[in-house]
């Protein structure tokens, strides 16, 4: 296994899991202070740039800028929809899968060489 190509995806997994807490986390907290909801928001973004940076840095090594977007684009999809579910208890219709499985489709082409 080459890590060069696996840790920048690993990297992304973990960096998202923080900033989709950092983004929609506080929807668990609607009487709290908006700018007690920034703080925390922005301390737990400080740890998703602390993954996402190298990921990026480490990754444009071995992929290209796009293909490193459209990883991570498809990385929060995976991420957010699971945060949805499990921790705001929000299911998932139908038009979100067939939204989702466009998105992934991009992915297909922007890895695809032409």
């Amino acid at each position: 296994m080459n890590w060069s190509y696996v840790a920048p995806i690993g990297l992304l997994c973990v960096s998202n899991i923080f900033m989709t807490f950092a983004w929609y986390g506080q929807f668990k907290f609607p009487n709290t202070p908006l700018w007690l909801l920034i703080i925390a928001s922005w301390s737990v973004a400080l740890g998703e740039y602390c993954l996402a940076v190298p990921a990026n840095h480490f990754g444009h090594r071995v992929y290209s800028a796009v293909q490193l977007k459209t990883m991570q684009e498809v990385i929060t999809l995976v991420v957010f929809a699971g945060f949805s579910i499990l921790f705001l208890g929000e299911p998932l219709k139908w038009n979100h899968a067939v939204s989702f499985c466009l998105i992934v489709l991009a992915c297909f082409f922007g890895f695809k060489k032409f």
